[in-house]
């Protein structure tokens, strides 16, 4: 397979791609439930999304903003109101993020995880 560039950098194929996008340890819990039920407040994603610091969750959904995979509303009101939504984009990757899910409940069954 040919050597893929995008946006300046290299990849070897298409998967890389796809993972450098949704791939790492969060992004996916994230577009996941953005995908399930929109649209979700910062404080509703934190509590719901276990283990993630407030500085990850900010890093992960900006990153996702920027990439197109989320759209990020902003309320002018006092406290601050921000809504998270996935975009067209983002519910594109519902399919992989499930069959994902899929084999990893199956893996664990067939490795006897805990």
């Amino acid at each position: 397979m040919p050597i893929l560039h995008l946006e300046g950098k290299k990849y070897h194929n298409p998967v890389a791609v796809a993972l450098h996008f949704i791939g790492g340890k969060w992004k996916m819990p994230i577009l996941w439930r953005l995908c399930q039920k929109s649209p979700w407040r910062y404080g509703e994603l934190k509590n719901d999304i276990e283990g993630i610091t407030h500085k990850m969750l900010a890093q992960q959904l900006r990153e996702l903003e920027k990439d197109g995979f989320i759209t990020r509303k902003v309320y002018p009101v006092v406290p601050p109101k921000v809504e998270y939504s996935a975009t067209k984009r983002g519910r594109s990757s519902l399919k992989v993020i499930e069959e994902l899910r899929t084999y990893g409940k199956w893996l664990l069954g067939d490795m006897k995880c805990e």
